[in-house]
């Protein structure tokens, strides 16, 4: 579904990724590992569409349909889902107006308001509370049904459980998989490689903006060292 290749990145002349390759394929679950300041949210910036980073060389194919000259909400009109990194909520508006904002709470199919309060009970308790006043947790939930509004055949998922409780960490990851088993395709930047692990089919390590290590997560789980190695971690 997702193939990108060779691609490079920049920030004004910082150039941040360095002939990235990787691919998506449907209903897969696909983690993104690496330390902080290796090009992690630079790919996911990339493949949105957004202003910067600057894309200057490689292609990003969605379904075979270049994504290259789209606009952010371009892109997200071909089913592809941003949960950016920090959730990126509004302050001032409701768990609901969060989720009608993309679609009206009239619509039947596809994912709805009620959809998504099925999933996270936690949501409909706090459907009237404003963004500012939800917890770390909460905001995390709201912010992975916001992105499953626009029905989304991809989800791009930026440091998910960033500052979670461990308890809040395992609720994630169980939503990811059951995400995954929809037959929806994921694309997961994370730091926590055994949260990764838990729900990834597939793993690549980005190290200064290259791809540096690929493997499916069977093999990881059967033998960690080289993934180690890569991430720094002993």
């Amino acid at each position: 579904m997702l193939e990108v290749k060779d691609l490079h990145s920049f920030y004004g002349e910082a150039h941040v990724l360095h002939g990235v390759t990787l691919t998506v394929r449907p209903s897969e679950v696909v983690a993104l590992l690496g330390r902080n300041g290796m090009g992690k949210t630079t790919l996911i910036r990339s493949i949105m569409r957004l202003a910067q980073p600057q894309v200057r060389g490689g292609s990003l194919h969605w379904k075979g349909e270049e994504l290259h000259d789209l606009t952010p909400h371009e892109v997200a009109k071909r089913r592809i889902a941003l949960v950016p990194q920090g959730r990126r909520l509004f302050p001032s508006l409701s768990v609901t107006e969060h989720l009608t904002i993309l679609k009206p709470a009239s619509a039947k199919d596809g994912w709805t308001v009620e959809r998504v309060f099925e999933m996270f009970p936690r949501l409909a308790e706090r459907r009237h509370h404003r963004g500012n006043q939800l917890s770390g947790g909460e905001r995390q939930m709201l912010a992975v049904g916001r992105a499953l509004m626009i029905d989304p055949e991809l989800i791009l998922m930026d440091e998910p459980t960033e500052g979670l409780a461990p308890v809040m960490v395992q609720h994630l990851e169980s939503i990811i998989s059951d995400l995954g088993r929809t037959g929806l395709a994921i694309l997961l930047v994370e730091q926590n490689l055994y949260s990764a692990l838990s729900v990834a089919d597939r793993l690549y390590v980005l190290e200064t903006g290259k791809v540096v290590h690929e493997a499916s997560a069977d093999a990881v789980r059967k033998d960690q060292g080289p993934l180690m190695r890569f991430l720094g971690v002993h």
